[in-house]
């Protein structure tokens, strides 16, 4: 009986698999179906011969670590069903494909998934890591050692680099844009996940005070979906507002689509303003008036980041390694 008839069906065999039919190490394993130097010929035949039985084969990815052809870099990201993560992922992708580097992408906004759930998966498989990490910047850069962790979003975390954004900054001109047309009953939009997140709303209700301004905050799922139902929630309360400004670019949708069914019209009754800047904003009716990030410019600063890590040029937490981004107001016909 040949020994790939002993295999379970249906189950792949693994670099161990051969390692314990062939009575070696898996190091011994790798140079026998690499053809790297350090072993017999005789072990050689043996293991490649095991491994053809076995129907094993390396990856191509796990090839190209052994040959060192290539740096892998993770990027973990928490919801590919909203266009902002695609898009940034997408930016990622081109600045790293530049310098001939992998990207594995973990998509682990899932049931109960966090950003720690794919630093565990990516850590075994990449040389260093870029994300949106939440709370958990600290513990990812622990879980992967001297590799680098880029956090996005997370100023205060403990990753080698990270990469934040001034809300107050964005606030104020979203405040300026809508006081300047006469806004007074202001409503905030934002996400109920907490953690980094609720620095855009602290951000907004800091601004807000500042100039002396009540603002009305509600929250919601940061989908266009819930904050839909959100601002359903608040236009039947009777509460006066005249201009919303919304964590997101979705849930700005879905607060368009909440006003028009109430029969509210904008901007004229009450004016939107998004954040993100993706391109659905140029989609809806009204187009969309939003807080924007140069996408572009994130992932390629995110890559530049990890590269100076990389290298040594920038060392891990120290002032170089920690970068501010800034949104930029495009006003289009919603506010």
């Amino acid at each position: 009986m040949s020994t790939r008839s002993q295999d379970p069906v249906g189950r792949r065999a693994t670099i161990m698999d051969v390692a314990a039919a062939a009575g070696v190490s898996r190091q011994t394993v790798t140079r026998a179906m690499n053809g790297m130097t350090g072993i017999s010929e005789v072990t050689r035949e043996r293991v490649q011969r095991l491994a053809a039985e076995l129907g094993y084969t390396p990856s191509r990815f796990a090839k190209g670590l052994v040959q060192g052809a290539r740096i892998s870099v993770g990027l973990a990201i928490p919801d590919l069903t909203n266009p902002y993560f695609p898009a940034f992922a997408s930016s990622v992708v081109e600045a790293a494909t530049q310098r001939s580097w992998n990207v594995v992408v973990d998509d682990y906004g899932h049931g109960t998934a966090s950003g720690l759930d794919a630093v565990a998966r990516l850590a075994p498989q990449v040389d260093a890591l870029i994300g949106y990490l939440g709370e958990h910047s600290g513990e990812a850069q622990a879980m992967m050692g001297r590799r680098p962790v880029v956090a996005l979003d997370c100023p205060e975390g403990g990753a080698a680099g990270n990469i934040s954004f001034d809300y107050p900054y964005a606030a104020r001109l979203a405040m300026d844009h809508l006081v300047s047309d006469g806004r007074s009953d202001i409503a905030y939009l934002d996400s109920d996940q907490g953690g980094p997140a609720a620095s855009r709303g602290s951000a907004t209700a800091a601004v807000a005070a500042e100039a002396g301004i009540a603002v009305t905050r509600c929250h919601a799922a940061p989908s266009a979906k819930a904050a839909r139902e959100a601002v359903d929630d608040l236009l039947r309360s009777g509460v006066r507002i005249d201009a919303i400004l919304a964590f997101n670019d979705l849930m700005a949708a879905g607060a368009l689509k909440a006003l028009q069914d109430g029969g509210k019209s904008v901007p004229g009754d009450c004016a939107v303003i998004g954040m993100d800047g993706i391109p659905l904003g140029e989609l809806t009716t009204p187009e969309l008036t939003t807080l924007s990030l140069d996408l572009r410019t994130v992932g390629r600063t995110a890559v530049d980041l990890l590269d100076a890590l990389l290298s040594g040029s920038v060392e891990a937490r120290s002032p170089a390694a920690s970068l501010i981004l800034r949104h930029e107001l495009i006003v289009r016909r919603s506010a």
